[in-house]
C-alpha cells in the first residue's frame, strides 16, 4: 500500500511543478523591472556595439553596411586615438589619485569632534552638488588671465613669469580640467570614507593605545584594513565615472590646444556628432568599454581578497 502511494500517478510531476513554480516566482514578480532594464540598457548597448562592425557614416551616400573588424584595424594606426588613450590614462589616474588622498585626509579630519563639524560636513558636499557644466565654466573663468585670479596667484608664487592662461599651454593644459575634477570629486571620497571610519569600533583604538601603538601604527594596522573594502569599491566607481566624464574637458578646453587634452569620451563625441562617423565612434566606445570591464574585474577580485583577509 505504501509502495502504491509512493508511485501514485501525478505525485512526482505535481511536486516538480511546485518546485519549478517556487523557483520562478521571484523572477515573475521582477519581470516588469527586468524587461524595462533590458529595453533601456541592453537593447541600446547591443545596437551601439553592432555599429562598431558597420560602415555607418551619415554623410555617406551609401547605406550602412557590415565591414567586420575594419574599424578596429583602423584604430591601430590612428595617432589621435592613441593620444586620446594616453590623455585618458593620465586624466583618470591623476584625478582619482588626488581625489582619493585629499578625500581620505578630509574624512580623517571630519571624523574628529570639533565645533561646527556638522556645518563643515554639509559644506563639503557643495562641490558635488554643482553641475559638471557649471563647474567647467567656473574653472575656465578662474584660469582666464583677464578675469580670473589663478594666473595672477601663480605669478605671485613664481610659477609664471606673467599672467597666462594655463588652458592655452599644450604642455600643461590637461592640469586645468584635472584640478577642476579634483575639486568636484573630493566630496565623494570624503563622505563615503567618513561613513566607513565612523563604523570602526572605538574599542580597537583603545586596545591599540593600551598596547602602546602610535598614531601611524593605529592608522596602518586598524584604520586602513577596515577601510580597504570601501576604498576598493569607491576607487572602482570613481575611476569608471572619471574615465567617462567628458563634461569638464569639453567645456574647459574642447580637447585642445592641439589635442593635448583630448580624452576618449571627447574623441567619441567629436567623431560621432561632428564627423558623423557612428561606426568608428562605436568602435572606440567598445574599446573603452572593454578596458573598463577588465579594470573592474581585476579590482573586484582584489576586493574579494581583501574582504577574506
Amino acid at each position: 500500500m505504501s509502495i502504491t502511494a509512493h508511485h501514485a500517478p501525478g505525485a512526482i510531476p505535481g511536486r516538480f511543478q511546485r518546485r519549478i513554480g517556487a523557483l520562478l516566482e521571484p523572477y515573475i514578480y521582477l519581470s516588469p523591472a527586468i524587461v524595462l532594464i533590458a529595453l533601456v540598457m541592453f537593447v541600446p548597448l547591443v545596437i551601439g556595439i553592432s555599429f562598431a562592425f558597420q560602415d555607418y557614416t551619415l554623410i555617406s551616400s551609401t547605406a550602412p553596411s557590415w565591414i567586420g573588424l575594419t574599424n578596429f584595424e583602423s584604430l591601430m594606426s590612428d595617432r589621435r586615438f592613441w593620444g586620446a588613450a594616453r590623455n585618458t590614462l593620465f586624466w583618470t589616474v591623476s584625478s582619482v589619485s588626488l581625489q582619493f588622498f585629499l578625500g581620505l585626509g578630509l574624512a580623517l579630519l571630519l571624523n574628529r569632534p570639533f565645533f561646527g563639524r556638522r556645518i563643515v560636513q554639509a559644506l563639503v558636499l557643495l562641490p558635488w552638488a554643482v553641475p559638471g557644466f557649471l563647474t567647467g565654466l567656473t574653472w575656465a573663468w578662474l584660469f582666464n588671465p583677464i578675469i580670473g585670479p589663478i594666473s595672477h596667484w601663480m605669478v605671485a608664487l613664481g610659477l609664471f613669469e606673467q599672467p597666462d592662461n594655463l588652458l592655452a599651454d599644450p604642455q600643461n593644459a590637461i592640469w586645468g580640467p584635472v584640478i577642476a575634477n579634483v575639486w568636484f570629486g573630493v566630496p565623494f571620497f570624503a563622505v563615503t570614507l567618513l561613513a566607513a571610519l565612523q563604523s570602526i569600533p572605538d574599542e580597537l583604538y583603545e586596545a591599540g593605545a593600551m598596547d602602546g601603538a602610535s598614531l601611524w601604527q593605529s592608522f596602518t594596522k586598524i584604520t586602513l584594513p577596515y577601510l580597504a573594502p570601501m576604498i576598493a569599491i569607491t576607487v572602482l566607481l570613481r575611476t569608471i565615472w572619471v574615465a567617462n566624464f567628458a563634461d569638464l574637458v569639453f567645456i574647459m578646453t574642447g580637447g585642445g590646444p592641439a589635442n593635448s587634452t583630448q580624452i576618449l569620451p571627447n574623441y567619441i563625441f567629436t567623431t560621432a556628432f561632428r564627423k558623423l562617423d557612428f561606426g568608428y565612434a562605436s568602435a572606440v566606445s567598445v574599446v573603452l568599454l572593454l578596458l573598463l570591464l577588465l579594470y573592474a574585474a581585476v579590482l573586484l577580485r582584489m576586493r574579494q581578497t581583501l574582504v577574506k583577509i
